[in-house]
């Protein structure tokens, strides 16, 4: 089980490295720098990685990955905008939200009946993979959508710079980095199906935690729950990866392995958006009523973000300091409705482990050798 401490490693040294290269460089340098570690990635997978070919590889599906593409684009888009506008019944919301609905049912239509996927929608079947693959994908989704309003609770109420946000992380990920190797100890004794329920729940907990947070909570306070969820998902990834590569055919691994991937990506996308929107129009409701002062064509700005209103309360100087307080306000209320939401997710995703997987001595059968 190594899919944890690299993870918890991407945690640790993305926000730090970030804050570090935004605090002395330009702010592209947080792309430019993927450049040489990308390129690096590519020569050591050549070098060390050991094939897994399959006998009989599959065409590219360029119909498959286009439609693929479109509906989430589609769907994101709509759900961002929506929490933009703080009104979903606009037509630039649900329209385009049901536009990549509808984009990616036909995808599942079409996958299902071509002969040569992108994504295999027939490995599904198999419930240890779907529960598996349905567990990685909430989490994620819950942790983006906590990460994405940790940096704005951290920066804008707590005044911390940009690489102590990024510092503030590193319980998160060092929780990871410490049991994740372990956590296969914890498996062999209890099953993988009782320590994945486990560990969303844990990680539900700390998602709840930020409930307790307050403008002037003592910081440990955070620190303990970032390392509460860092722990939780620390055997919820190993275990759940596990399963998902032990339910293909070794031939299959690529294949597991990219599906796997793919959906902690599109998971942790669909919680920024989601999460970030729901986050938005809760601030936006509770600092409206705070913003009549402003002239009326800086009112929508202003209302998006906590970031924007101190932004704008900046600029007016003295006069803008009583909308510090309201926007500060706001933002914990909204950060706090939004930290319910994440925990309700990891709550589903500890239901779905404990209906779809199997138990202890299920999982230590055979695994299944042909392709589900």
């Amino acid at each position: 089980m190594t899919d944890g401490p690299p993870v918890g490693f991407a945690i640790a040294a993305g926000p730090i490295a970030g804050g570090v290269l935004l605090e002395h460089f330009w702010w592209g340098s947080v792309f430019l720098v993927n450049v040489p570690i990308v390129a690096a990635a590519m020569v050591a997978m050549a070098a060390i990685v050991p094939d897994s070919r399959d006998a009989r590889p599959g065409r590219l599906d360029p119909v498959g990955v286009l439609l693929s593409i479109v509906g989430l684009a589609l769907l994101v888009y709509g759900i961002i905008k929506g929490g933009q506008l703080g009104d979903f019944t606009r037509p630039e919301a649900w329209a385009t939200i049901l536009g990549g609905v509808a984009v990616l049912a036909g995808f599942v239509v079409y996958e299902a009946g071509s002969d040569h996927p992108a994504l295999a929608v027939t490995y599904f079947r198999n419930r240890r993979f779907s529960a598996s693959v349905a567990a990685i994908g909430l989490v994620f989704f819950a942790l983006m959508g906590v990460t994405f309003f940790s940096v704005f609770y951290n920066q804008s109420v707590r005044g911390y710079s940009v690489l102590q946000s990024g510092l503030l992380v590193l319980p998160l990920a060092a929780s990871q980095m410490f049991f994740a190797p372990r956590a296969r100890l914890v498996v062999g004794r209890f099953g993988a199906r009782a320590v994945c329920a486990a560990g969303l729940v844990l990680t539900a907990a700390g998602f709840g935690g930020f409930l307790l947070l307050g403008q002037d909570t003592p910081i440990w306070v955070l620190e303990v729950l970032f390392f509460l969820m860092g722990t939780g998902m620390a055997h919820v990834m190993p275990p759940a990866t596990v399963m998902i590569m032990s339910s293909l055919p070794r031939e299959k691994a690529g294949s597991g392995s990219a599906i796997n991937n793919t959906f902690r990506q599109v998971g942790g996308a669909m919680g920024v958006a989601v999460l970030g929107s729901l986050l938005a129009t809760t601030y936006r409701s509770g600092i409206d009523g705070h913003l009549d002062a402003l002239p009326p064509s800086e009112r929508h700005a202003a209302g998006e973000s906590v970031q924007a209103t101190l932004t704008v309360a900046e600029k007016l100087g003295p006069a803008g300091r009583a909308l510090v307080q309201p926007a500060h306000d706001a933002f914990l209320h909204a950060m706090h409705i939004t930290a319910a939401g994440s925990a309700a997710v990891a709550l589903v995703g500890a239901a779905v482990v404990l209906v779809f997987l199997p138990g202890k001595a299920a999982t230590g059968a055979k695994p299944r050798r042909q392709t589900p």
